[in-house]
């Protein structure tokens, strides 16, 4: 990557750490990225859809996507690419938590996020339900900003892949519903 870009990137998170980062506000940010940890918030959301006949297909699907996503980021990209944490190259970056992966590219907890958000989007039967969980996957994104154990570019490609996970597990259960329906009329 172009040095120009590294340094923006690293800039990003101390301008982020200086700027927002709040004693108050610590705690929680903490907490909630630990929620994302393995996915847990996503996968603990989406086997209580199972439960509901209005959002078992949102549940299934997104626990699809979840997969996807995680043999994308955390068994392929993550070792391919091996981009150190961000705290090991910018200096003077404090980060809030300790993370035990040291590669950082891309971002697993915002693909987890947005995997599950992006099925959500497109098969919860309320207007609020796909809004919030919009909000909730950017809020997972910009929690490992806030914490320090990301790039912003970890984040966005994180984001990115999470989502097209979610559009490819929707389209084969689109193709796949579809197939079935015709071939039993």
């Amino acid at each position: 990557m172009p040095a120009w870009f590294l340094a923006a990137d690293g800039g990003a998170l101390l301008w982020i750490q200086d700027t927002l980062r709040w004693a108050v506000l610590n705690p929680i940010v903490i907490l909630y990225t630990h929620l994302g940890d393995v996915g847990m918030l996503w996968i603990a959301v989406s086997l209580a859809m199972l439960a509901f006949r209005s959002t078992r297909r949102a549940g299934c699907l997104s626990l699809c996507a979840l997969l996807l996503g995680m043999l994308c980021t955390n068994v392929v990209l993550k070792h391919l690419v091996a981009r150190p944490r961000p705290w090991l190259t910018v200096e003077g970056l404090i980060p809030l938590i300790a993370e035990g992966d040291p590669n950082s590219f891309p971002s697993g907890h915002s693909c987890a996020a947005f995997a599950a958000a992006g099925v959500w989007a497109r098969a919860l039967p309320c207007r609020w339900g796909k809004c919030l969980s919009l909000g909730l996957a950017a809020a997972m994104a910009l929690s490992r900003l806030y914490v320090g154990v990301h790039f912003p570019s970890d984040v966005l490609a994180g984001s990115c892949i999470g989502f097209l996970c979610s559009q490819i597990i929707w389209g084969l259960w689109t193709r796949f519903s579809e197939k079935k329906y015709n071939s039993a009329a």
